[in-house]
């Protein structure tokens, strides 16, 4: 792998994001608005919204570049260029690094839009401090991208990308501890929970909620999350194909 043609892969794949401006209203407005829609379901009632915002910031951005790098990809296989690019001297590692790149840039602008609007507009209140919340946000959004890459190479078409949401990321969603502590629930799915990316990241987000101070538990956390990104990154350059018909 090369940082050279990594780095420019990530500028051509920014260049592209910054034309395609619904996308972009996708990344930077939708996760402020669905705050300020729980701000209003939840008026009144602060504490809680204050858990369920602040776990949320781990959420959209983890939803939203599932959705986008999945189908941007698969769009790069079926119209040829992806086929075009790697008759270069750009690597597959080198491709998928640059959308991690990439969508980790955009995502770490999205975490702040979205975690200013939580905490200026919409009264969000955390112990821990709100660099900390957008940290664990663009490394989840990143884990995301990461996944998303990994699934868009089983699918042919966007409707099929699109399928690996409620396969991948809703199961994530259910078992992260949002809904049911985990350790309420039932042995085997508490020990799948253990075994999901998702629910470290919010498990960090949830130690920004009522420490102060960075702790030990929070950084095993992100390290956990960072070594997932890691493997599914590598894993989506081992079943990358060059077109799908």
């Amino acid at each position: 792998m090369s940082p050279h043609i990594t780095l420019a892969t990530a500028g051509r794949i920014l260049r592209q994001l910054r034309h395609d401006r619904r996308t972009v209203a996708l990344l930077l407005v939708v996760p402020a608005l669905l705050l300020t829609l729980l701000y209003f379901m939840y008026d009144g009632s602060g504490a809680t919204f204050d858990r369920i915002a602040l776990i949320m910031l781990g959420i959209f951005p983890f939803v939203i570049m599932f959705l986008v790098t999945s189908i941007a990809m698969l769009r790069e296989r079926t119209s040829g260029t992806l086929e075009r690019l790697l008759t270069t001297p750009l690597g597959k590692l080198d491709l998928l690094f640059g959308y991690g790149l990439a969508f980790g840039l955009a995502a770490a602008l999205q975490g702040a839009v979205a975690t200013g609007a939580a905490y200026w507009l919409l009264g969000l209140q955390t112990t821990g401090n709100a660099g900390l919340v957008v940290l664990i946000a663009v490394v989840n959004a990143v884990l995301g991208v990461a996944l998303g890459l990994f699934c868009s190479a089983f699918a042919r078409t966007e409707f099929q990308a699109v399928q690996f949401l409620p396969v991948v990321v809703v199961p994530q969603i259910l078992l992260c501890g949002l809904f049911v502590p985990r350790e309420q629930m039932v042995g085997w799915l508490e020990g799948i929970s253990n075994a999901l990316p998702l629910t470290y990241a919010i498990e960090a987000l949830a130690q920004v909620g009522i420490s102060a101070d960075t702790t030990a538990t929070m950084w095993r956390d992100l390290v956990i999350v960072a070594g997932a990104t890691v493997i599914a990154l590598v894993l989506a350059a081992a079943t990358l194909r060059r077109r799908t018909p």
